[in-house]
């Protein structure tokens, strides 16, 4: 089961102005092959199917800790999105979809389908799919895929990153290049308790270093490509015979924290009335809104 907290993983800054283009491009790493969607579930499932959890316990616990995280992920691209679409209108008498540009499928897809947010598509608006999930049940095998997944995920949010320089999208990648690069590091590690191959001796890839990355520097100055958050009251211990020994970059020993990132407040975006988002007399639905909660606070 599930404890759902009402922030984001880190802290992220509204944008100050509507970028369509930067959105489209972010939106490939919720729903593209390599987007959140896919490591959440390939994890998410792997950790349902897993077999002989008692025996093999920090081998699950790894795969089913890193999927809770993910949650979080998919919930950070999500308002990396929403942000770079809020408050977009209608360019004088032009449509919609002219005011989210047409440079990709996506924009009339955010107006049309969206209520103005991220989807469960790629870059192009193609949807995600099911099939993108790995599950062989095979435990070196599904190890090795998601070794895989993770760096080419990395890949993927690297050329998102060159796509755009909006500052907003580029420190939400950051945080994520340096979580990535912990979950590709620990699936490494499992696979050298497994089988003697010292896996980790591959990263990064791309052979980029994480401090090359000015978005990515506050963060590992916090330590966060040490760390591996532990999310669950008092579950998943295990998976520290698996995430020991010293940082790829030699700063320090790897770490487990108890419990989720400090992380930062929820994005609060207006409504579009002429879209009729949340409606177009939102007034009515903000003061039925109060009602209620006027009420459930006593």
């Amino acid at each position: 089961m599930f404890i759902r907290i009402d922030k984001l993983q880190v802290e992220m800054p509204l944008p100050n102005e509507p970028d369509p283009s930067a959105a489209a491009a972010v939106n490939e790493l919720m729903g593209g092959r390599f987007g959140e969607l896919t490591t959440l579930n390939t994890y998410m499932f792997q950790s349902f199917n897993f077999k002989q959890r008692e025996k093999l316990k920090p081998f699950y616990a790894l795969i089913a800790n890193i999927a809770a995280e993910e949650l979080g992920h998919i919930e950070l691209v999500g308002a990396a999105v929403n942000g770079l679409l809020n408050g977009i209108q209608p360019k004088g008498d032009a449509a919609f979809a002219d005011s989210f540009g047409t440079a990709t499928m996506a924009g009339p897809m955010y107006h049309i389908n969206g209520g103005h947010g991220v989807l469960p598509m790629s870059a192009m608006g193609q949807p995600w799919r099911g099939d993108y999930i790995f599950n062989s049940g095979n435990l070196v095998l599904d190890l090795l895929h998601n070794f895989f997944l993770e760096n080419g995920a990395r890949t993927a949010k690297l050329r998102v990153y060159e796509m755009t320089k909006n500052p907003a999208a580029r420190r939400m990648l950051g945080y994520l290049f340096t979580r990535g690069g912990v979950h590709a590091h620990a699936y490494a590690l499992a696979l050298e308790k497994l089988t003697g191959v010292d896996m980790k001796k591959m990263l990064p890839i791309p052979n980029i270093e994480g401090k090359t990355i000015p978005e990515s520097l506050p963060f590992m100055a916090e330590g966060m490509h040490r760390r591996l958050y532990r999310f669950s009251t008092d579950d998943y211990r295990e998976m520290g015979a698996i995430w020991r020994g010293e940082a790829l970059d030699g700063s320090g020993p790897l770490e487990i924290t108890d419990g989720p990132p400090t992380g930062g407040p929820q994005y609060q975006q207006e409504g579009v009335a002429s879209a009729f988002i949340p409606d177009y007399a939102p007034e009515e639905i903000l003061e039925i809104a109060q009602k209620l909660y006027a009420k459930a606070v006593g």
